[in-house]
């Protein structure tokens, strides 16, 4: 996985169409969704797989706190790049979401992780490893956030393309797109970017990774074990589904111990 993201680190702004608006867009969505769940009062954030930074320079541009760290050492190079251009201010690091907690040693008002990164674990243990270290990072009454693909809705088989399209970029005319290869519920993904040279020829830069196709039913069985409790899906509001939890205050602990 590390290797996958270094490779990709230099290419992934041109996935989307438009990086700066995606960035704009992205951070005014989750920023919404933020505060409908946890209020004005949640200004902190942790956000477990920054990669090049997406989520994380929209949320700062917006006045949020954000640390943010990734297991990919390339791609938080050019995240701090892109901070430091934007006269952010952001904490990045290398970290695995496995320990994070550990990493980190602080909580924070809100706990995410977008673009599908959670599925990159490929087993329900390193998942919740992760969610349990992500609890540990989030205060009381504070929450998590997750995005994710809806594996429910996605083919199964050998040879499927996924095409992302045709974008520009540097001046440059690139063709994208990943082909999918499941055994059972884990996949392995290629990852194409075919660069036009407007010549005879074309280069084609390849990489490869893997993910665990997890149903979104049981990640949120996954996040309610590793302690949130009000786990929610919310679809139509980002890209992909999003999966919410929250850290009950000591109050609220207390109050359902009472009434059970």
């Amino acid at each position: 996985m590390t290797d996958f993201y270094d490779q990709l680190a230099p290419f992934y702004h041109i996935i989307y169409g438009d990086w700066e608006a995606a960035i704009a867009r992205q951070a005014t969505q989750l920023s919404s969704i933020i505060q409908a769940h946890w209020g004005e009062h949640a200004h902190t954030f942790l956000d477990v797989s920054c990669g090049i930074g997406t989520q994380s320079l929209g949320l700062a541009a917006q006045g949020y706190q954000v640390t943010a760290s990734d297991l990919s050492v390339q791609a938080i190079e050019l995240a701090q790049k892109e901070a430091q251009s934007r006269n952010l201010d952001i904490r990045f690091s290398v970290c695995d979401m496995r320990t994070v907690y550990n990493h980190h040693q602080a909580q924070f008002d809100v706990v995410l992780s977008c673009d599908n990164s959670i599925p990159h674990l490929l087993n329900d243990a390193d998942i919740l490893t992760a969610l349990q270290q992500m609890y540990a990072c989030t205060r009381l009454g504070g929450g998590c956030l997750l995005t994710i693909r809806d594996y429910d809705q996605e083919p199964r088989g050998t040879g499927i393309v996924k095409p992302y399209g045709i974008r520009q970029a540097a001046g440059k005319r690139y063709l994208v797109f990943q082909v999918w290869d499941f055994v059972g519920d884990i996949y392995d993904v290629a990852m194409y970017f075919v660069e036009d040279e407007q010549l005879n020829h074309a280069t084609t830069t390849v990489m490869r990774s893997r993910y665990y196709a997890v149903s979104p039913n049981r990640l949120i069985k996954l996040m309610e074990q590793a302690g949130y409790h009000s786990v929610t899906r919310l679809d139509e509001q980002f890209f992909q589904p999003v999966l919410i939890g929250t850290k009950s205050t000591r109050s609220e602990r207390f109050s359902a111990e009472f009434e059970s």
